[in-house]
């Protein structure tokens, strides 16, 4: 049973992500990545209640930039997806979920400790570089489905 609905495009749309945002973390990192893109679509409140596609969520604007710093600045995202990477956005769309992603709309890398809040939301966890931040309680129930 799949959390969102999705499409072969869809696939691949995260299978890049994943791979430009965490490669260096390994597969469960670009997995923990998908994760966050995954819960972001599911999401149905905050700054995601008009994103219910996973190219919505990918290429989500906010401030006036894309949500996320690969789309921003290019880097490997424009490059294609490896199989690979397409095996873990199937397995992250078949509803794959694992701490400290598990729950998480919100992850960066800060180059220095975990902040406890990010842009108000608690801190979940960390796994490598990255942070991951849960919705505030009861702020988010649909991110917890």
């Amino acid at each position: 049973m799949t959390r969102v609905r999705y499409t072969s495009k869809d696939i691949d749309l995260i299978a890049r992500m994943m791979r430009a945002e965490a490669e260096g973390e390994g597969q469960l990192g670009m997995l923990m990545v998908g994760n966050v893109i995954v819960n972001r679509a599911a999401a149905d409140c905050l700054d995601f209640r008009e994103v219910r596609s996973i190219r919505d969520v990918i290429f989500q604007i906010q401030g006036g930039n894309y949500s996320f710093e690969a789309v921003q600045k290019g880097n490997l995202f424009y490059n294609p997806a490896r199989e690979v990477e397409r095996e873990l956005a199937r397995k992250v769309l078949k509803n794959w979920r694992q701490h400290p992603s598990k729950y998480s709309l919100w992850y960066f890398n800060p180059y220095a400790p975990c902040p406890p809040t990010w842009y108000g939301q608690p801190f979940a966890g960390q796994y490598k570089q990255h942070c991951y931040y849960e919705p505030q309680a009861n702020t988010c129930e649909s991110a917890y489905r």
